[in-house]
């Protein structure tokens, strides 16, 4: 029986990368946003991002083994999960709250789901909406020097005047790893130019956000208002390093345009009317269980097949 080939539509990729390579990239691209959010938070962020990867790498092998399979924490996955989850959680975020998040992503999202490769949803951005429907006191609880602050996201529906050096920069009150677009800039051209993502995911989503917003928003096609859309609220962390997942994200060409515009639209649709001031994770869950559809209408013809000839 292990000799019996695996059939499965176009197109079929090839590729020398290995899953550890491919993770290891994810890591280092995340690094400037991780060590920005050290800097920007202080050492409670450090130990959020610490015990959440350990808690991921420790399930993962613990179930490896309770289940007597083989233990696959090498391949850097598990790695990847911990330190994504950590970035989208506040740095006052409480150390059983890690744990209880990490142990969502790695045993619910993933392994009880067959692990790398058969998971239905992202699984940092699983724990984190969990997180948020389970403790959204300590979720939105944003502090930054100290003090309690609103998020830029919050400020800008209030009718606050954007500030986009700040936002640029990332000096203010977030997650961990969302505040500074120029260090996920960063990490986002790293991944561009070692090929380990393609552009055309992230791109469309972001745009499709920004003229979703433009034409509904009531600030409209205000440069300075829409940048900020941009730049805030975890729309950059989203956009290339979650939405565009290998296992959650469609294969087929069309598929990943019409993956990346619902992104687009439903991120509009929940920053304007949603009870939360943002909606990249709630938008890329979602479209990632609407992945398998987009797939299915979105299959190639097989080469030699066409329609049926009008009479």
């Amino acid at each position: 029986m292990s000799n019996l080939y695996n059939v499965s539509a176009s197109p079929h990729v090839r590729s020398k990368a290995s899953t550890t390579k491919i993770m290891l990239d994810v890591i280092i691209a995340l690094l400037p946003a991780a060590g920005f959010g050290i800097y920007n938070f202080g050492l409670s962020a450090a130990l959020v991002i610490l015990i959440t990867v350990a808690t991921c790498v420790c399930t993962e092998f613990c179930y490896e083994k309770l289940m007597k399979l083989p233990v696959t924490i090498g391949d850097l996955s598990a790695v990847v999960t911990g330190l994504l989850l950590a970035l989208n959680l506040p740095a006052s975020a409480p150390w059983w709250m890690c744990v209880l998040g990490g142990v969502f992503a790695i045993l619910v999202v993933k392994m009880l789901f067959g692990g790398i490769g058969q998971n239905f949803m992202n699984p940092a951005l699983a724990a984190r909406c969990f997180l948020m429907i389970s403790f959204a006191g300590r979720m939105t609880a944003w502090v930054y020097d100290g003090v309690s602050a609103a998020t830029p996201m919050a400020k800008l529906r209030s009718g606050a005047t954007p500030e986009l050096l700040t936002y640029f920069i990332g000096n203010y009150a977030g997650t961990i790893g969302e505040t500074s677009a120029l260090c996920l800039l960063i990490g986002a051209c790293y991944l561009l130019i070692k090929k380990v993502i393609t552009w055309k995911i992230p791109v469309i989503y972001v745009a499709t956000t920004v003229i979703f917003i433009g034409i509904f928003g009531r600030f409209g096609f205000d440069a300075k208002y829409l940048l900020s859309e941009v730049l805030t609220g975890g729309l950059l962390i989203g956009a290339f390093f979650m939405a565009n997942d290998y296992t959650t994200s469609p294969i087929t060409a069309w598929g990943q345009v019409i993956y990346a515009v619902l992104l687009g639209v439903l991120t509009g649709i929940f920053r304007l009317w949603g009870a939360t001031t943002e909606g990249v994770s709630y938008a890329i869950i979602i479209s990632n269980l609407l992945v398998p559809l987009i797939e299915k209408v979105t299959i190639p013809a097989p080469f030699g097949k066409a329609g049926a000839k009008k009479a």
